[in-house]
């Protein structure tokens, strides 16, 4: 009995009983959904099947405390796939195990949402190069230690997409693949329930195809259609499309959009059970025929919905999920300089299971979404649509104090909705300071980078940069003047990778080289020490400073304090730890944790063996 059959037996009759509660008892859809395993199991190459042999034999490998990941856009990094292999030495050199590719498959220039409206999910777009080139990649990668992350839009294609042209045609079969209406009666229903995704560039969650004469589901944009998994076709066909990219080498397949795959009349049409049914099963397909696949669930949203897409011990759904939240609250708490909300947030956190495992970081693609917990900051007298307004005041520079460049993305005066783009650099104010050739200013935006790359090395999961972050990467002007990417504020922060600033990074007084030899000395530590394993256990502790976060940290018998000043002034802190630690950051100097005197922007990592 092969491997495959093994794991098909073991989970068959509970893939029968999910694929039936959504889909009836069509045993010809779930008959052809298993040989699709059987198949995609038999196309799976002898390489990976001996990657999956190592990855099952230690099924807790992502959860260490050597995982380092970056995430890039392929064109801004190296122009294509072969330009990021000739990368790697550059890869390797700031640490990274951990490779996250921005969308990357075939999608209609103009019209494709950053590569998030797919036209055909087995090919590459050109201008990245071919398939070949990303299964040479990865295996690249794989020679060297290096995970592959790729993203797979679950939610919709692109109208572009040969089952799109199929419908728009009349295709019978391929307009049941989408949610096609004759009139707006139905969507209009939709409607009173559905919130919009974006009010402002892409109101409505509805559009009138004109070639069909009906009207189309379009939840995020007019040009990518919701895919209608009420249709076991689509399903069968989707799980299909995700296995083939795991067979050409892909190790962790990030669920765009998770939470909006499924419809139903009269609901939100978010988070629904039936949601965490395929999931699941998208999880039982990856556990039979690439069992060293990892599931990442984009889920951005509120803690209590997050959560659940962990599934549970016995049925688990993702393996990883982001860790949102954190990110508002870190920025907000740069903002006020009051560490009480993001205190509050991550003790919620810390208090889950830890085989629960988060993917962390400061910036990524997105923008910045302020979905704060208002409730817990009334208690301090922050009011939700005024407090929105000044972070976002914030971080544009309009603040008496405030060094930060930024740009809103999605504006919405009548609601306070809008949301914030920027580099982490640009952010914590060196842009500003070096236009002004301000020293003073640069040595205060430096610090402040370099403290919150601590604060992210110091959480349990997966911290991820942005690339350009290593180095300090300002934001790029430039996308004003471009027609395709002028109306969409994201592409500040997703400017080329500069190579000529990288090339300063062995520069120790330069800003380059300044945040790159002190993310990589965090980085090295990180790996050095257990206590940063997911396995530890963490926690908040009260500092008597509400511009300080303190957190603890200890597993096989080292302990962690590690204190981060938001404060522009340098603090004084107060623990009840009153035994001797080493500042790791200092040569392993004798300190006293129960007394610091923090300096601005600054913090410490004290370690007891």
């Amino acid at each position: 009995m092969t491997g495959f059959d093994k794991r098909f037996n073991e989970y068959h009759d509970e893939l029968k009983w999910l694929y039936f509660s959504l889909y009836g008892e069509d045993r010809e859809a779930f008959d052809y959904f298993c040989s699709v395993l059987k198949k995609c199991w038999k196309e799976r190459s002898a390489a990976l099947k001996r990657w999956d042999k190592k990855r099952t034999a230690d099924p807790g490998w992502y959860k260490d405390n050597k995982r380092f990941g970056m995430l890039m856009y392929v064109d801004s990094f190296a122009k294509n796939l072969k330009g990021v292999r000739e990368r790697l030495d550059y890869l390797k050199e700031t640490g990274i195990n951990y490779l996250h590719l921005m969308p990357i498959l075939k999608s209609p220039e103009g019209r494709s949402d950053g590569g998030y409206a797919v036209s055909d999910l087995r090919s590459v777009e050109p201008k990245f190069g071919n398939m070949e080139d990303l299964t040479a990649l990865a295996e690249e990668c794989h020679r060297n230690g290096i995970s592959i992350c790729l993203d797979f839009v679950m939610n919709h294609t692109s109208e572009d997409h040969e089952w799109a042209v199929k419908a728009r045609q009349g295709d019978q079969e391929a307009m049941r693949r989408y949610f096609f209406y004759d009139d707006w009666s139905i969507p209009n229903e939709y409607e009173k329930h559905v919130p919009q995704v974006f009010p402002t560039t892409a109101p409505g969650n509805f559009t009138w195809c004109e070639e069909a004469k009906k009207v189309v589901m379009t939840t995020f944009y007019p040009y990518q259609w919701d895919l209608n998994y009420r249709n076991p076709v689509v399903f069968n066909d989707m799980t299909e499309n995700m296995l083939y990219l795991c067979n050409r080498g892909v190790d962790i397949v990030r669920l765009d959009a998770t939470p909006y795959i499924w419809k139903s009349l009269g609901t939100n049409c978010r988070n629904l059970p039936e949601v965490h049914t395929l999931v699941r099963m998208m999880r039982i397909a990856s556990e039979i025929v690439c069992p060293g696949t990892l599931l990442l669930g984009e889920v951005v949203m509120e803690p209590r919905e997050v959560v659940p897409y962990f599934g549970s011990v016995e049925k688990p759904e993702c393996h990883m999920l982001y860790n949102v939240t954190t990110m508002a609250s870190t920025w907000h708490t740069v903002a006020t300089k009051d560490v009480r909300l993001l205190a509050d947030q991550l003790g919620k956190v810390f208090a889950l299971p830890r085989d629960y495992i988060f993917l962390n970081y400061l910036r990524c693609h997105d923008d910045i979404g302020w979905g704060l917990d208002y409730g817990f900051l009334k208690n301090f007298g922050f009011e939700e649509v005024s407090h929105k307004k000044y972070l976002n005041d914030y971080f544009r520079g309009y603040v008496y104090g405030s060094e930060s460049r930024g740009e809103l993305y999605n504006d919405d005066p009548r609601l306070g909705d809008a949301r914030l783009c920027g580099t982490t650099a640009s952010l914590c104010g060196i842009e500003a300071a070096e236009y002004e050739r301000d020293g003073i200013k640069l040595e205060r935006g430096i610090t402040l980078d370099i403290m919150l790359h601590a604060f992210l090395l110091t959480l349990s999961g997966i911290p991820v940069l942005y690339s350009g972050d290593e180095i300090g990467q300002l934001n790029d002007y430039s996308y004003h003047e471009d027609p395709l990417k002028w109306d969409d504020s994201r592409y500040l922060h997703r400017g080329s990778f500069s190579w000529e600033d990288a090339k300063k990074r062995n520069n120790g007084k330069s800003r380059e080289g300044r945040i790159f030899k002190a993310i990589k000395k965090l980085r090295t530590l990180r790996a050095e020490h257990e206590v940063f394993d997911s396995a530890a256990d963490i926690w908040i502790i009260d500092p008597h400073n509400n511009s300080v976060l303190s957190v603890g940290r200890y597993h096989k018998g080292e302990k962690l304090i590690a204190f981060f000043n938001f404060s522009p002034e340098a603090q004084r802190v107060h623990t009840s730890e009153n035994e001797e630690y080493r500042d790791m950051m200092n040569k392993g100097r004798a300190v006293k944790a129960d007394d610091m005197l923090l300096p601005p922007y600054g913090f410490a990592w004290l370690i007891r063996n």
